[in-house]
């Protein structure tokens, strides 16, 4: 049994310890906005925040949890869709077909709580999720601008 706090509530989970965080969220809470990618924590499609900190959750065990670490997923990450990063990701209409969003954002959220003001080069070492549509200069873009905190400007 695996006692863990997601989204400010603590679940205990019947799981075996080996069993990739992924899929205790997925298939054991219903939390399926963190989605399955690659499984080797190569595109970031399944990206949450584990005490503040962007980690790819498809190759963390349960185990590797201590129950007073909070995990954040997206679902978590603002309950009504106003946190910067998501607002950003609006106003410049980042998602193509939308499938690695979640974790995007979530990698995005991690980067600027680490660091407000990321320069180019913060971005592209950071920000390492693949996304099949190329979206990236349009991540980019809605990086900078949650980091400006002005989500009134639209994509011209």
């Amino acid at each position: 049994m695996a006692r863990l706090t997601i989204n400010d509530t603590t679940r205990d989970v019947d799981a075996d310890p080996d069993t990739p965080l992924l899929w205790v969220l997925r298939e054991q809470l219903g939390l399926t906005g963190t989605k399955f990618g690659c499984g080797i924590a190569q595109c970031g499609a399944c990206t949450v925040h584990i005490d503040g900190v962007a980690t790819r959750s498809c190759v963390m065990p349960v185990s590797g949890i201590r129950p007073e670490q909070k995990i954040v997923t997206i679902e978590g990450l603002s309950s009504d869709g106003n946190h910067p990063v998501q607002k950003a990701w609006l106003a410049l209409d980042v998602p193509q077909c939308g499938y690695c969003q979640s974790g995007m954002i979530m990698a995005a959220a991690g980067l600027l709580q680490q660091n407000p003001n990321p320069t180019d080069s913060d971005i592209n070492s950071e920000i390492t999720n693949i996304c099949r549509c190329g979206t990236y200069n349009r991540v980019r873009a809605a990086i900078k601008l949650a980091a400006n905190g002005d989500q009134t400007k639209q994509a011209g």
